[in-house]
């Protein structure tokens, strides 16, 4: 049975919060003189002088429309890796815990995890690039915390069953992190409408992919009530800046235009796919649900270096497992991509 109390950490269980001057204050007011905050303004804007709102009120609103979700069950990080490092924060002792990852996937979780003093244990996914379920429940013991699941997955590019995120959501204790940075590019329904079913269920998505906002750094989480307490329980006070909050909120009124940007960048995306696969040098092009493909070449530490010279930058994944010979191409400007294939094709393997 999930318990999100037996899984809390017991010095965070404990903590009493830092409470910021805004957090004190309820209403509407006229004469702000609580943060100690320089009341003249800054040479550079007179706008920027005074700290944010800590909880981002107004960008919360905005997605909630848009997600279907309840406020309460969004939490907003320094991008996806603020909204990462918490949760081992919170929930995980140090030197005593461990989490599961699925490798190959993306780095962080395991990066934070080292940084944390976090044992890690892998269950590489199956050679179709899907969930290794029998491995992976054999690695859980009672000091397992967090599962990180990404899907679509990175660097692999490919969406994960449904039935066997579902099977690991309702058979195990802890938390269960699913990323879905890339779900805009899916035709996969996100777990964000499932969060009343699964209490141990955190979903991360992100700004920085299908918005084109990455210099934002605008990561967001949702999870239970409960969850997202506790996140805001351990944040830093002013996690997200003002003009992050502004262009955010400016972002967010045009969701049609996001939307028919990934329309475009899904259709250049199966273009860039049948274009590679008829190049000699090229062995395969994996399917593909996110803005990336992963690409076999046989020698990817050569066409990586001929694309260098080009002045082309990949990411030479061949050393990942489960990646031999592959690169990792991102979908580009249709410009980018014609510079991509005349140097490929040029490249003597």
């Amino acid at each position: 049975m999930f318990n999100l109390d037996k899984l809390l950490r017991d010095n965070i269980r404990e903590l009493v919060p830092y409470s910021s001057a805004r957090d004190e204050f309820q209403g509407e007011a006229k004469v702000f003189i609580d943060a100690n905050e320089n009341s003249l303004g800054s040479p550079l804007t007179k706008w920027y002088n005074r700290y944010p709102d800590p909880h981002q009120h107004a960008v919360k609103a905005a997605i909630s429309r848009i997600k279907g979700i309840p406020p309460q069950h969004i939490f907003l990080g320094n991008g996806s890796d603020e909204c990462i490092d918490l949760l081992y924060r919170a929930f995980c002792v140090p030197g005593k815990d461990n989490v599961i990852i699925n490798p190959p996937t993306y780095g962080m979780y395991e990066v934070s995890a080292h940084i944390n003093d976090i044992e890690v244990r892998r269950a590489v996914l199956l050679d179709d690039f899907q969930l290794d379920l029998v491995h992976l429940e054999n690695l859980v013991d009672e000091h397992t915390k967090l599962i990180w699941i990404c899907s679509p997955n990175n660097p692999t590019a490919n969406s994960l069953n449904r039935q066997d995120i579902e099977i690991v959501l309702n058979n195990f204790p802890g938390l269960v992190v699913l990323d879905e940075a890339y779900i805009n590019f899916s035709r996969h329904k996100s777990f964000i409408q499932e969060l009343s079913d699964y209490p141990n269920l955190v979903v991360l998505q992100t700004m920085s992919k299908a918005w084109g906002l990455a210099g934002l750094r605008l990561g967001m989480a949702f999870a239970s009530e409960a969850i997202i307490d506790i996140y805001n329980k351990v944040k830093a006070p002013y996690n997200i800046s003002q003009a992050t909050q502004e262009l955010a909120l400016k972002a967010l009124e045009d969701v049609g235009q996001v939307n028919e940007m990934i329309r475009q960048l899904v259709t250049m995306r199966e273009q860039l796919s049948r274009d590679l696969a008829a190049l000699p040098a090229v062995q395969r092009v994996y399917p593909s649900d996110a803005n990336f493909l992963l690409v076999k070449v046989g020698n990817a530490r050569a066409a990586y270096q001929h694309l260098l010279d080009a002045g082309i930058v990949v990411r030479d994944r061949s050393k990942v497992e489960l990646c031999e010979g592959c690169l990792r191409i991102t979908v580009g400007t249709e410009r980018e991509n014609a510079e991509l294939l005349k140097s490929i094709k040029e490249w003597k393997a």
